[in-house]
């Protein structure tokens, strides 16, 4: 036995070894695609152990996240500090090697990957972040960007829907970097693929644009190895490369067979995997030093090409300084404290406009202050005024650009913005109608979970849709992203809230932004400020030292807040009306700012929202009430819909007298 082969073999007992100690896990991928990963990883991939942020590695995505021990193994035996004792600890609390891969937990794990497909977006995202700095810094004989995303996904990853979103646009933006390697099993949990999916898989991929590849035999380490390199060489299509495997390879009982997919082999049949495979032990998590010393020499090619990368970057960086600054701008965090203190970030017109203008407007002012800023829409940038002005749009043609068309592609758009996001070097920022964020939320969800601050820029927030209808009319879509942990659901009331919002969006670290704006005009508020950046705050407070109720909104419904205590000061019923754009990050704020805000003594309290009231009953309490969205919308011009809904200010002022009768 060859020493590759022992190599591939080690991967497979490891990974057989792990899930069978924590008696649960997902062996079959890790024994099927042991091989292909062996191959990518030894002698097509840059990548260095000792230093996993190298800017110009290679991209690796298991995009079938559930064989996590597959990519646990490789980490382990390149050296990427996965111990022993960290494989044993497979699927256990506070361990190292959680069930699906966890981006910023373990070292070398590229993106989270746990929902069939994701992984494949988010490498869309990641080859399009490799194209486009490619494009602004490369110069001639100075190659500074130029890697390769590779993901790696069967036949689930296939089937979802989100995969030939993310496939289309990569083959309509000739991503030549991108190769997939389709782990073809014809295995699902239920069985044979046949009962569910006998599409030509590869026919899809060809009329998507990709150069499209078979390997007859995942075993074949030349043959793979001649696949990815003839995927390389294609400069003008991204690849994808079918290998034919069997799930649960090398054990005589689950080779080929579904029951080798999601449950632990069994200790005799992890016995006799490693009889079969020839394995010189049959003691669990036992491998021959040489295989280790053999990784060891194949994790230093990687040191060597990062020496030699460094070298060619360093006298790029002599030749080209200003090129160099920019690389840095690129890389460096937003200056939160000049962006605070920047009067034109803050300025308006004071005139009515609707958030999505002011959005608008705003996105024209970062682009100049935050080069790294890219990003667009899914076919709906005129509406959701998310053109940069004076940038060119990203295409095969001009990968340069900074507008991105994702077209009618909503859940891949937010995997692809995470990719990009994930990739380094950009800030991207995705737009769609907030009712349409039902499409991202499974991304959204993924971007929160990894800790990563994308930006959501979601417009036409409400009934004042109009005519468009129930359809287009989002109700409970700000209770759905409030309900997720580590996400700030921003909704701002006008200009100076709105430039709040994107503040907080480019200046996050670790937490991805939803920006909920208007289709319709608002007017700028005499009482908005900065305090925004809190959460919520007072823009127009009671005479009295204790109001006698408070009316808390958000969005376009702190003015109409605004006017009912109008109304109600000339029955001498004395109101504090706070503006809340974001619960989340108010409930970040200490206790005795919240207490400021909303006494604990004020128990008279109405919350004003076009939307669903759940997530309200926090703020206002068991003595309190909502004027909110009961049911879905109609289809009529928005000021007739605000009245029907009772979003008026005789109304709220009613509902707030009635609560302190």
């Amino acid at each position: 036995m060859n020493i590759d082969t022992k190599c591939v073999n080690a991967i497979r007992v490891l990974s057989a070894d792990a899930v069978q100690k924590a008696n649960s896990g997902h062996p079959g991928l890790p024994l099927g695609c042991a091989a292909m990963a062996y191959e990518l990883w030894a002698n097509h991939m840059n990548h260095n152990p000792q230093d996993p942020t190298w800017k110009n590695r290679d991209r690796f995505i298991l995009s079938g996240g559930h064989g996590s021990a597959l990519l646990y193994s490789l980490l382990h035996f390149f050296g990427y500090g996965l111990t022993l004792n960290d494989l044993k600890n497979f699927r256990q609390d506070d361990s190292l090697t959680p069930g699906h891969p966890e981006y910023g937990h373990t070292v070398g794990v590229e993106a989270t990957t746990g929902p069939l497909g994701a992984g494949m977006a988010m490498a869309v995202g990641m080859a399009m972040g490799e194209a486009h700095l490619a494009a602004v810094f490369n110069k001639p004989d100075f190659p500074i960007v130029d890697h390769y995303t590779f993901a790696l996904g069967g036949d689930g990853c296939m089937m979802e829907g989100i995969s030939s979103e993310a496939f289309s646009l990569a083959g309509t933006l000739g991503l030549s970097k991108l190769i997939i390697l389709y782990d073809s099993n014809k295995i699902s949990i239920e069985g044979n693929t046949d009962i569910a999916f006998t599409e030509n898989v590869q026919n899809r991929m060809a009329a998507f644009g990709f150069q499209t590849i078979t390997v007859e035999d995942g075993n074949d380490l030349n043959a793979i190895g001649k696949a990815i390199e003839t995927a390389k060489a294609d400069t003008i299509h991204p690849s994808f490369i079918t290998i034919k495997t069997q799930i649960g390879y090398g054990c005589p009982a689950k080779q080929g067979k579904a029951s080798a997919h999601g449950e632990p082999l069994g200790e005799d049949n992890v016995r006799a995997l490693k009889e079969n495979l020839q394995w010189p032990s049959l003691e669990p998590f036992s491998i021959p030093d040489e295989v280790y010393t053999h990784y060891q020499k194949l994790a230093e090619k990687g040191a060597s090409a990062q020496a030699k990368w460094q070298k060619l970057f360093n006298d790029y960086s002599r030749q080209f300084p200003q090129e160099r600054n920019l690389w840095d701008k690129f890389h460096t965090a937003a200056d939160s404290t000049a962006l605070l203190e920047d009067k034109d970030f803050w300025a308006y017109e004071d005139k009515p406009q609707a958030t999505r203008n002011l959005s608008g407007i705003m996105i024209n002012r970062i682009k100049d202050f935050l080069p790294q800023l890219i990003g667009g829409s899914a076919d709906l940038a005129p509406s959701n005024k998310t053109h940069m002005n004076n940038e060119t749009d990203f295409n095969k043609d001009n990968y340069a650009g900074r507008n991105l068309h994702f077209g009618v592609r909503e859940l891949a758009m937010a995997g692809i913005a995470n990719g990009l996001l994930l990739h380094g070097g950009l800030r991207p920022y995705v737009a769609t109608f907030f009712v349409f964020s039902d499409y991202m939320k499974p991304m959204i969800r993924l971007a929160a979970l990894m800790k990563i601050p994308t930006t959501y820029v979601l417009t036409h927030d409400s009934i004042g849709v109009g005519e468009d209808g129930p359809t287009h009319e989002p109700i409970e879509q700000l209770a759905m992203l409030r309900a997720m942990p580590n996400i700030n659901v921003f909704r701002p009331a006008d200009a100076t809230e709105t430039a709040a919002g994107w503040y907080l969006a480019i200046t996050s670290e670790h937490t991805p932004t939803a920006l909920v704006l208007t289709r319709q005009n608002l007017p700028q508020l005499a009482g908005s400020s900065k305090e925004a950046l809190k959460g919520a705050y007072i823009i127009a407070d009671a005479d009295k030292k204790t109001p006698d109720g408070i009316i808390i909104a958000s969005g376009s419904e702190v003015c109409l807040a605004i006017e009912a205590k109008e109304l109600l000061k000339k029955q001498n019923i004395d109101i504090r009306v706070v503006s809340m754009p974001c619960m989340d990050i108010f409930e970040q704020q200490s206790d005795e700012y919240k207490n400021n805000i909303l006494p604990r003594a004020v128990t008279a309290r109405v919350a004003v929202e076009a939307a669903a009231d759940f997530g309200w009953g926090r703020y206002v309490g068991l003595a309190g009430t909502t004027v909110t969205m009961k049911g879905f919308g109609a289809s009529a011009p928005a000021d007739k819909l605000f009245k029907k809904f009772g979003f008026t200010k005789e109304n709220v002022a009613e509902t707030m007298r009635k609560l302190l009768k």
